[in-house]
C-alpha cells in the first residue's frame, strides 16, 4: 500500500465532485451569485492551507466511511444543503467516476495527469478569484514537487492502492451505460483499441535476439485490436496540454447525472458487508481524520445569505425513494466531529472507552 496516494485520491474525487455540483447548480436554475459563491467556497475549503499540511503527509488511505466524512464535510462547507440520499448519489458519481479513469490510465503515471485536468478545471471555475487561485497554484506547486519525481514502480504502488480501494464499488452510472463503457452488473469495459502508453509499441511484433543482444528474428502476430502509437506524453508542469482526457468534465446542462442501482438483491456478494469487527487503528484514524476535518468549517447560513438545498434526482419524489430503497450496505452514517474546539474541562477516561467502543468502532472498520 502507497502512503502517498491520499492527496491524490481526495483531489481527484473532489474535482469530480465539482463537476456534479457545478452541472446540478446550473441546472436547477440556482441564482449565478449563490452558485458562484458555493463553487468559491468549496474550493478554498478544499485548498486550505492547514487541511493540505495533513492531507500531503504520507499516510495510509482512510477507510470508505472516514473519507466520505470528509466529503460530507466539504460538500456543506456553503450555503448549499444535500440531503442524505442526494449524499449519497453525489459520493457514488464521484467514486465510480475517478475508478473509470484509475481503470483506463494508459500508464500508472498518467494518474497524475488526471490530476492535473481535474486541478486545471478548477482553476477554471476561480479564474475572477485571485485569492482562492494562490491557493490552487500552491496545490500544483506541492503535486509536481512531491509527484513528479516519483518512479514508475511508485506510481504502480499507488495505482494498485487506488484499485484496491475502489474494487468492491459497481454502481451503475448512466452516462457509462449509455456510452457502452458499463455493463448492466456494474463493471467496466476496457477498450482494446486506441493509443498505446506513451513509449511503449504497438502489440502485433515479437523480436528475437541472440546471446550477444543482436536481433536474429521477427514475427508478427494479429493483436486484435486497433492499436496506435502515442503522440506525445502529456505535460506535468503548472501550464501545458494534458494530452490525456481522463478527469476532464463530462458533465453538461443537457447531460444529466442519473445513477441506477444495480439490480442485485442486498444479499448480492457484489456488495460490501459491513465490517463489525473492532479495528485496532481506528482509534488512530479517527485522531487523523480529526486533524485532517480541522480545516473544514461548515458554514451556517445568515440571515443576508439564505440557504438553498441542492436535488441531485429529478424530482424530490424520486429523491425519497432512493433513500428508501438503497441497500443498507451501500449506505454511510456520517460521524460528526468536532475538531475546531479546543475542549476545556478534563474528559473522563471512562467517557473516552465509552466512545471507542461504542462510536468508533462501529462506525470505522
Amino acid at each position: 500500500m502507497s502512503t502517498r496516494t491520499l492527496p491524490l485520491l481526495f483531489i481527484n474525487l473532489g474535482g469530480e465532485m465539482l463537476y456534479i455540483l457545478d452541472q446540478r447548480l446550473r441546472a436547477q436554475n440556482i441564482p449565478s451569485d449563490k452558485a458562484k459563491k458555493v463553487m468559491n467556497d468549496i474550493i478554498t475549503t478544499m485548498f486550505n492551507k492547514k487541511f493540505l499540511e495533513e492531507l500531503f503527509k504520507p499516510q495510509e488511505l482512510y477507510s470508505k466511511k472516514a473519507l466520505r466524512t470528509v466529503f460530507d464535510r466539504l460538500a456543506h462547507a456553503s450555503i448549499m444543503r444535500l440531503n442524505q440520499a442526494s449524499m449519497d448519489k453525489l459520493y457514488d458519481l464521484m467514486t465510480m467516476a475517478f475508478k473509470y479513469q484509475v481503470l483506463l490510465c494508459p500508464r500508472p503515471k498518467d494518474i497524475l495527469l488526471v490530476t492535473f485536468n481535474h486541478m486545471d478545471a478548477i482553476k477554471d471555475f476561480v479564474r475572477d478569484t485571485p485569492s482562492i487561485l494562490s491557493q490552487v497554484d500552491e496545490t500544483y506547486r506541492q503535486l509536481i514537487e512531491i509527484y513528479t519525481p516519483l518512479s514508475g514502480g511508485e506510481f504502480q504502488l499507488i495505482r494498485q492502492t487506488l484499485l484496491i480501494f475502489f474494487q468492491d464499488m459497481h454502481i451503475r452510472v448512466s452516462i457509462f451505460l449509455k456510452d457502452k463503457v458499463q455493463n448492466s452488473n456494474g463493471r467496466f469495459v476496457l477498450p482494446t483499441s486506441g493509443p498505446v502508453p506513451y513509449g511503449t509499441h504497438t502489440p502485433g511484433l515479437i523480436r528475437m535476439f541472440s546471446c550477444n543482444g543482436e536481433e536474429v528474428k521477427r514475427t508478427q502476430f494479429r493483436d486484435g485490436g486497433n492499436y496506435t502509437s502515442a503522440l506525445r506524453e502529456g505535460s506535468f508542469e503548472l501550464f501545458g496540454d494534458r494530452v490525456i482526457k481522463l478527469g476532464t468534465n463530462m458533465y453538461s446542462v443537457s447531460r444529466p447525472v442519473e445513477t441506477h442501482m444495480s439490480g442485485t438483491s442486498k444479499n448480492s456478494s457484489q456488495h460490501t458487508k459491513v465490517n463489525t469487527i473492532p479495528n485496532p487503528l481506528a482509534k488512530e484514524e479517527l485522531n487523523l481524520l480529526a486533524k485532517l476535518m480541522g480545516g473544514l468549517e461548515v458554514q451556517k447560513p445568515s440571515n443576508t445569505d439564505s440557504g438553498f438545498r441542492v436535488n441531485l434526482f429529478a424530482t424530490d419524489e424520486e429523491e425519497e425513494e432512493a433513500l428508501i430503497s438503497r441497500p443498507e450496505e451501500l449506505s454511510y452514517e456520517v460521524i460528526n466531529i468536532q475538531a475546531t474546539k479546543v475542549r476545556s474541562e478534563p474528559v473522563c477516561p471512562h467517557h473516552i472507552v465509552t466512545f471507542i467502543y461504542t462510536v468508533l468502532f462501529p462506525l470505522i472498520a
